[in-house]
């Protein structure tokens, strides 16, 4: 029986971008390496798209948007084909999974679980939620009939990023193809792999030609063609608040195209001495900080732990800090693997750096291992004794980091959980359900947990208040950002 390794080892990558239903190079001929952060290995060469490839793919989607090929079908056909889109993505897991892991680093056990099993899902759940969704009519005088219907938009440019390359194009492209629209998806040049094979993957589900296209290419080139274009209609964004605010002034000054941005986090979770269970909450927050190696822009980084019983929860994290031990993404008991890139290893050791020279108490970690691989990989990273003034605890870092922090009133807790430009998630954990409810109320933030992290699926709506971005991906929200609202009113008397 194949292994993982062995799998990889005979994995012949694609990087041709998809166009109008086929695979092309860029049409300037230029590529660009695709290393894998595992080890350094060569997983082959992807064509380079920019402005040229943007034209044509545009082109294409708005040919297809036109002609109604897509668009035109009844919600129960789209609805068809989108489900077996989601069922081929099962039949395919194995090799999206090998691809998600050899691109981004990520454990394999994950990528099967969670990206695979979380991207098939919400392809299935937009597609069966479309023959779902009523029109409305208006309470007009009995003269008057007026009708409240929801359209595609047209065409919708995504730009998603490499934390979650799978996972986070499916929230963008399911439900704005569901809707009827046509796609140009642009995936990170660091994990650029399962997009170009989810677009066969669609073609061989019957999403028609023209309808779903792939470009990579570099952010500052294809993406922001894509951003700039005449003809693109809406932009879905998931990225660094600093790419999503230059997205929206492109979006600004090219056809004020409708623009919608899921950007950074920096979240707050805040333990009470009256939690109902510290090893739920000590789990809770080590692993969700550094489940896939903390490049999570929702990942738990701000610990607040009530000063009484800081001490107590801080001895029982770092029993398990152990665990998550950088290992090889491809053996299947590996819970935390390898940073995407060297530029993101650079960026996180930096940051470790930030905070031992910012006065913090390093606990656990701060170091680059396994470096003899070839690959990026750092140790799951403890602070302590930080203060919200501390970079590690202003700055996004996008690593196995966390940084803890204490507090005597839950009221200081929840004015420092907000004292940030971010808000995306947030946590508290208490017995007292008035100070649960209060505090979550009080926390600015488009998620709030009680008494758990991460809890989570497709009916609930994703995103963040402030410099988090604005819109919503997931749930029967998503569908406003990808449709137009008509009125057609009718005198019939």
């Amino acid at each position: 029986m194949m292994t993982w390794h062995d799998k990889a080892a005979a994995l012949q990558a694609d990087g041709r971008a998809f166009i109008g239903g086929e695979r092309v190079w860029a049409k300037s001929e230029q590529q660009f390496e695709n290393l894998s952060p595992i080890d350094g290995r060569k997983l082959g060469m992807v064509a380079r798209c920019d402005s040229a490839d943007v034209d044509i793919a545009v082109a294409a989607a708005r040919a297809a948007f036109e002609d109604r090929r897509w668009a035109g079908k009844s919600p129960a056909q789209r609805k068809r084909v989108l489900v077996k889109f989601a069922d081929l993505m099962q039949k395919y897991g194995q090799e999206l999974a090998l691809l998600e892991t050899l691109d981004m680093g990520k454990p394999i056990k994950y990528s099967q679980s969670v990206d695979v099993g979380g991207a098939s899902n919400c392809i299935r759940w937009y597609g069966e939620a479309i023959d779902k969704i009523y029109d409305e009519i208006a309470p007009t005088a009995a003269s008057s009939l007026a009708l409240i219907t929801r359209e595609p938009v047209g065409v919708v440019a995504a730009i998603v990023p490499w934390n979650y390359p799978m996972l986070m194009a499916s929230w963008k492209i399911a439900p704005a193809l569901a809707a009827g629209n046509s796609v140009v998806l642009k995936p990170s040049e660091k994990s650029p792999l399962t997009a170009l094979r989810l677009a066969e993957i669609a073609l061989e589900a019957g999403i028609p030609p023209g309808v779903f296209n792939v470009l990579p290419g570099y952010g500052a080139e294809a993406g922001a063609a894509l951003a700039l274009h005449m003809d693109v209609d809406c932009i879905g964004f998931t990225g660094s608040t600093r790419v999503g605010k230059q997205i929206m002034q492109m979006a600004g000054q090219s056809n004020l195209k409708r623009a919608w941005t899921e950007l950074g986090g920096k979240s707050a979770n805040i333990v009470c001495a009256d939690c109902p269970d510290l090893d739920a909450a000590v789990e809770a927050a080590i692993g969700s900080i550094f489940f896939n190696q903390g490049e999570s822009c929702n990942a738990p980084s701000r610990l607040f732990v009530e000063e009484s019983i800081k001490e107590r929860f801080l001895e029982k994290a770092l029993a398990k800090v152990p665990a998550y031990q950088p290992g090889n993404p491809l053996d299947e008991d590996t819970i935390m693997g390898a940073i995407v890139d060297a530029t993101q290893l650079k960026t996180v050791m930096g940051y470790i750096e930030a905070g031992k020279a910012g006065g913090a108490r390093l606990l656990a970690g701060g170091k680059q291992v396994r470096t003899e691989t070839g690959g990026y990989y750092v140790e799951p990273t403890l602070f302590d004794q930080v203060d919200s003034s501390m970079t590690i605890a202003r700055e996004e870092i996008f690593g196995p980091v966390l940084s803890v922090l204490s507090f005597t009133d839950v009221q200081d807790a929840v004015r420092q959980a907000n004292a940030t430009p971010y808000g995306l998630h947030a946590a508290v954990w208490t017995a007292d359900l008035s100070k649960a409810i209060q505090t979550s109320r009080a926390l600015r933030a488009g998620t709030v947990h009680v008494n758990q992290y991460d809890g989570d699926d497709i009916t609930v709506p994703f995103g963040g208040y402030k410099q988090s971005g604005n819109g919503r991906d997931k749930s029967l929200h998503a569908f406003d950002k990808y449709t137009e609202l008509k009125t057609t009113w009718i005198q019939i008397g």
